[in-house]
């Protein structure tokens, strides 16, 4: 079972300025410690003629459209056509793709956002990573902290597999719909091209191409 958390098998590399982070590893959220020295010597070899730098370990696309109201704390990339809409609340080690959306009042940390994926409406994603195409609704959010503070294992059928990291959100495969204000527990892993139902609780991983109604009910996603 585990197979199906592997990189290969939820995220599609191609569509990440980030994909180097990858090499090497078997499972994306050990990508999640190696965010913050990543941007810093990515960056630096960024082309000067596609972004500049706006500020300490800051870079910024030059046609990307920040609103002047967002707050950016590097280290920080954001990549071509993407957008930072008002009151942003960008904490530092996120970088984010291509043609990307982060909405009003969206708070990211540690975190990597894949080409035009969305969270576009008050949002929390922190030690997470969103694939491409992935939405997040309104008020969904990734909790990356476990209440007792104890590390983060991702529960798979019978088994509990260790990640080794105190904080972990999730990992939302490529073109994942979160529906609003859905929570996802530390440590959950959603498949690619899953529905998560509105007002859900997740926790654990959830098979791809699947819709989740509840814990517990999870349905076959039909072709259509």
């Amino acid at each position: 079972m585990s197979d199906y958390l592997k990189i290969e098998n939820l995220l599609d590399l191609s569509q990440t300025i980030a994909a180097g982070i990858f090499d090497g590893l078997t499972y994306p959220w050990e990508a999640l410690p190696k965010i913050k020295d990543f941007i810093i010597k990515l960056g630096e070899n960024l082309s000067e003629n596609l972004y500049e730098k706006r500020g300490e370990n800051i870079w910024i696309a030059k046609n990307a459209k920040v609103a002047p109201t967002a707050y950016i704390n590097g280290p920080v990339i954001i990549c071509e056509n993407a957008e930072v809409r008002h009151c942003a609340f960008i904490r530092g080690s996120a970088i984010i793709g291509a043609g990307a959306v982060i909405g009003n009042s969206t708070e990211l940390k540690n975190c990597i956002i894949f080409n035009n994926a969305q969270v576009p409406h008050y949002n929390y994603v922190g030690d997470s990573i969103l694939g491409y195409k992935a939405h997040l609704g309104a008020g969904s959010i990734t909790s990356n902290l476990k209440s007792d503070k104890s590390l983060v294992t991702i529960p798979v059928e019978d088994e509990r597999l260790a990640t080794g990291l105190k904080k972990f959100g999730a990992i939302v495969g490529d073109n994942v719909e979160v529906g609003c204000n859905s929570v996802l527990n530390p440590g959950t892993v959603v498949g690619r091209n899953t529905n998560i139902y509105p007002l859900s609780m997740v926790r654990g991983y959830v098979p791809e191409k699947s819709v989740y109604k509840k814990k517990g009910e999870v349905a076959e996603k039909l072709d259509k």
